[in-house]
């Protein structure tokens, strides 16, 4: 099963290397990784996307606590949630081809960012599902130069907050 795992962890050097190793050394794959800082400028926040039974993320959440960096875990799949992902999509269109795409983006509710003769470069925020299936769609109207994702960020939703106090 696919599980997002959200991290607070301390913002020192060294702290994301050893959360990345805890996975590698018991041969679990990281599927995506994105980290940035919190409102707390001494607190990054790491989500995590990987595959594994509810026991196997159990164990490696366990082994996650003993990191003396993290500070607080949450698997974010086991609650209610919104998950969001960025993509930027580099095509070339041919001139023919260009009315479609721009009405296939606007379906999508796509950012255009460079509109050069050259390539067309646009931005799309949602699901991984709903980026996977723009990308089928507009395979058929353009040629794919480049992708670029984020990976799922993820937070509860309602009142509920990762904190860093446990």
């Amino acid at each position: 099963m696919r599980h997002v795992i959200s991290i607070l962890l301390q913002n020192e050097a060294g702290a994301l290397s050893r959360v990345a190793s805890l996975f590698s050394t018991r041969g679990y794959n990281i599927e995506s990784l994105s980290v940035a800082p919190t409102e707390d400028p001494e607190l990054s926040r790491l989500t995590l996307v990987s595959i594994g039974s509810d026991q196997v993320i159990s164990q490696i959440t366990h082994q996650l606590f003993k990191i003396v960096d993290v500070m607080n875990i949450a698997d974010m799949t086991m609650g209610d949630h919104i998950e969001r992902e960025l993509m930027l999509i580099k095509l070339s269109v041919a001139a023919e081809d260009l009315g479609a795409v721009k009405d296939l983006a606007g379906r999508y509710d796509v950012r255009v960012l460079d509109d050069a003769l050259t390539s067309y470069t646009l931005e799309l925020v949602g699901s991984s599902g709903h980026l996977d299936e723009f990308v089928d769609r507009i395979g058929d109207q353009a040629d794919i130069v480049t992708v670029v994702r984020s990976g799922p960020l993820s937070i509860a939703r309602g009142a509920q907050v990762l904190s860093a106090s446990i």
